[in-house]
């Protein structure tokens, strides 16, 4: 797939930021922190943390700069996947500690067994999903978190990936398919 010349600027300047070029660097922020931040609000659905972990994807892509390989892909795309992978450590953190904070509050009060039941199910049915989408690559893993749990649409997807529509579309149904024969075998 051919870079467009601003994707290619970009692997330029992160290359360059690589070797502890300031000023490459620069170059990169101004290009990527709009889309971090957006993605990230996305994700989040909260400023103040979107804005929090832009500065922590940004502050990551100085320090790790040397990481960028542009014959893997696009400058755009390997700051995007870190801020995505950020995100969703940031919303799974938020979760785990609203869930122990209902734990703690719940503790005392007696459920009836259907509930357990019901609750206990769905961890499973949930776990089955994670293990199955943990096994897909990541090229089709992914678009199909973006879409389905992010919330985005095809373009949005391939805007964030600096990807065509019609390959996230084709990755996306590979990756159902995918899925869901991982999810029929349990």
């Amino acid at each position: 797939m051919e870079r467009s010349p601003g994707d290619a600027r970009v692997d330029e300047l992160l290359t360059r930021a690589a070797d502890g070029d300031e000023q490459a660097f620069a170059g990169v922020y101004d290009a990527l922190a709009s889309p971090v931040m957006g993605l990230a609000c996305r994700v989040l659905r909260d400023e103040a943390q979107a804005e929090e972990v832009t500065q922590d994807v940004m502050v990551e892509v100085w320090r790790t700069a040397d990481r960028f390989r542009p014959e893997r892909g696009a400058a755009r795309s390997w700051v995007l996947t870190l801020a995505h992978r950020r995100a969703v450590d940031r919303v799974r953190s938020v979760t785990a500690g609203r869930a122990r904070e209902l734990r703690t509050g719940a503790r005392d009060q007696d459920r009836p067994f259907d509930t357990v039941a019901e609750e206990v199910e769905e961890r499973e049915e949930h776990r089955v999903v994670f293990r199955c989408l943990a096994q897909l690559s990541e090229h089709l893993r992914l678009p199909l978190v973006l879409a389905y749990y992010e919330g985005l649409t095809y373009a949005e997807v391939a805007d964030s990936l600096a990807t065509p529509a019609g390959t996230i579309k084709s990755r996306m149904r590979q990756g159902l398919r995918r899925l869901r024969e991982c999810v029929e075998t349990g």
